[in-house]
């Protein structure tokens, strides 16, 4: 058996996630636009019911502050979920987030009409999704991102599989990637101080 020797010529940066590939940080230094999922990204994926009917989600301060990050530093960021809830909209307002899409069955029309919304291409648009519904979204990106417990299809098709699960710290794992790919992270460290 013959073990593959790594080439000499391949580099790593050094994260807080481990060491990743050269060509996958200049992947996030491209970024613009961060279109993500919400339930099984932003949460954990369950959906609590109540029994009068209400409907309760669980979301990381993490995720958050690496919204506003994000957001603060002129990447954009937009959701596209398949469920209609209030709280997804409550939540995403109070983070800054312009471009919520709920109810959305076909994320990809949402996709179009975000990218033109904000002017960005697909080699400046990283997606996040856990399941098949978001399997077209990531295929379209120029980085596709999915969760450590996402789906094992969407981990076969993308760029990057967070060391976070969805609902624990996913969001922020990406922010501070494209963050610190573009030389911004040290923003968000010295605003929270």
């Amino acid at each position: 058996m013959t073990i593959p020797t790594q080439s000499p010529s391949l580099q790593y940066t050094s994260t807080w996630y481990g060491d990743l590939h050269n060509d996958l940080m200049a992947k996030f230094a491209n970024i613009k636009l961060l279109v993500c999922d919400v339930d099984g990204v932003f949460s954990d994926g369950r959906i609590y019911l109540g029994n009068d009917g209400e409907e309760l989600k669980a979301f990381h301060t993490r995720d958050g502050l690496g919204v506003k990050a994000l957001l603060s530093a002129g990447i954009q960021v937009a959701v596209i979920t398949g469920r209609d809830s209030q709280i997804v909209e409550t939540r995403m307002r109070a983070l800054g987030v312009p471009h919520i899409y709920q109810g959305q069955h076909d994320k990809m029309q949402a996709f179009a009409d975000i990218q033109k919304a904000c002017g960005v291409n697909n080699e400046a648009t990283a997606s996040v999704g856990d399941d098949l519904p978001d399997l077209p979204m990531l295929k379209a990106s120029g980085l596709a991102l999915t969760p450590f417990d996402g789906h094992p299809l969407l981990q076969q098709n993308a760029d990057y599989v967070t060391t976070q699960r969805g609902g624990f710290g996913a969001v922020r794992e990406i922010a501070d990637l494209i963050l610190l790919s573009q030389g911004l992270l040290h923003q968000v460290q010295e605003s929270s101080t």
